[in-house]
C-alpha cells in the first residue's frame, strides 16, 4: 500500500475541497536526469529532453511526421496474416494479447510503411512502434519490410528502415524466427536494384532484428543512447564472466567501434537524412 496516495493525497484534497486535480497525463518524469517535462514542451522538442537530451521513444506516425517532408506521406497498406498460427498460449492466448494491444494502439501490428519525400525525393520508411508488443518481429513485421522494399524497387526510392524491438515474437516460434532471412532477402533486392538502404536504429534494437535486416544499411545511423545488440548485457556478462565495458551496447560505444557510421540527435535527421538521399540517390539517378 503506497501511504503518499491512498493516504495522505486523499487528506490534502479534503482539505482543499472540490478543486480539481491537475491531470497526471500533463507531467512526464525523464529516466535519464529525472526532471518532470510538461507534455508540450516535451512534443515541441520532438520528444527529447531539453535538460539532458535524452530520447524518448516515438510512435510510427510521430517519425513519419517528423522526417516526411510537411510531414505529407501515404501509408502503404499491407497484407494480413494469420493472427495465431500456432494457436499459442502462455499467461493469455495470444489472439487476446493482439486485441488487448491493438485496442491500446490502434495498430494492427509493429510495423507501418509509408511513402512520402524527403528533401524532395521520394522515399520509402518501414517504421516499428515499440508500443505494440514491444516491437517484436513475427509474421506481420517481416511482411512490412518486404512489402517496403518490394515498393522501394517498384518505385525506384531509397528504403529507410527504423527499427525499434526487442527481437522476434516467441508467440509465433519457428515462424518468427523465419522473419530474419526474408527481411534479409528484402533488403538486398533493393541493393540489388542500385537503391539506397539507410537504417536508423533507435531504442532498442536488439535480438533477431538487430541480427538481420538492422545491421545490413548501406549507412546505418543511431540516436543518441539507443541501446543495440543481440543479447542483453547481463545475459552476455554471466556468459562471459566478466565486466562489460562502461556504455557497452550504446549507440556511441558502436559509433566508436565501427559499427555505426554516425549518431544523430533528433532535431538533425530530417537535415541529415535529406543531404545523405541528395548526395546518393541523385547521383546514382544522373
Amino acid at each position: 500500500m503506497n501511504w503518499l496516495s491512498n493516504f495522505v493525497r486523499p487528506k490534502i484534497q479534503a482539505l482543499m475541497g472540490n478543486k480539481q486535480e491537475t491531470p497526471d497525463h500533463l507531467w512526464t518524469k525523464c529516466p535519464g536526469c529525472e526532471h518532470m517535462l510538461f507534455h508540450r514542451d516535451l512534443s515541441e522538442n520532438s520528444r527529447v529532453c531539453h535538460h539532458c537530451g535524452h530520447h524518448f521513444r516515438l510512435s510510427a506516425k510521430e517519425r513519419f511526421e517528423l522526417l516526411f517532408d510537411h510531414g505529407s506521406y501515404t501509408i502503404h497498406a499491407l497484407e494480413k496474416v494469420l493472427h495465431d498460427p500456432l494457436k499459442f498460449r502462455d499467461l493469455k492466448k495470444y489472439t487476446d494479447r493482439l486485441k488487448e494491444y491493438r485496442q491500446k494502439t490502434n495498430l494492427d501490428d509493429a510495423i507501418k510503411v509509408a511513402f512520402g519525400p524527403i528533401n524532395g525525393i521520394n522515399t520509402v520508411i518501414a517504421a516499428f512502434d515499440f508500443a505494440f508488443m514491444g516491437g517484436s518481429m513475427g509474421l506481420a513485421v517481416g511482411n512490412g519490410i518486404v512489402a517496403a522494399g518490394a515498393l522501394a524497387v517498384k518505385t525506384h526510392s531509397p528504403l529507410l528502415i527504423i527499427p525499434s524491438s526487442g527481437g522476434a515474437r516467441m508467440q509465433e516460434g519457428i515462424l518468427s524466427l523465419m522473419q530474419m532471412p526474408r527481411t534479409t532477402i528484402a533488403v538486398e533486392r533493393v541493393k540489388e536494384a542500385g537503391l539506397p538502404y539507410i537504417v536508423l536504429l533507435t531504442d532498442p534494437t536488439t535480438g533477431g532484428v538487430s541480427a538481420s535486416f538492422a545491421m545490413l544499411g548501406d549507412i546505418t545511423l543511431a540516436e543518441p543512447g539507443a541501446v543495440i545488440g543481440f543479447a542483453g548485457a547481463r545475459v552476455i556478462e554471466e556468459t562471459i564472466r566478466q565486466k562489460l565495458p562502461e556504455g557497452f551496447q550504446k549507440a556511441e560505444y558502436l559509433r566508436d567501434h565501427g559499427m555505426v557510421d554516425s549518431v544523430v540527435p533528433r532535431k538533425k535527421l530530417k537535415e541529415t537524412l535529406g543531404l545523405l538521399l541528395t548526395m546518393i540517390h541523385r547521383k546514382k539517378a544522373a
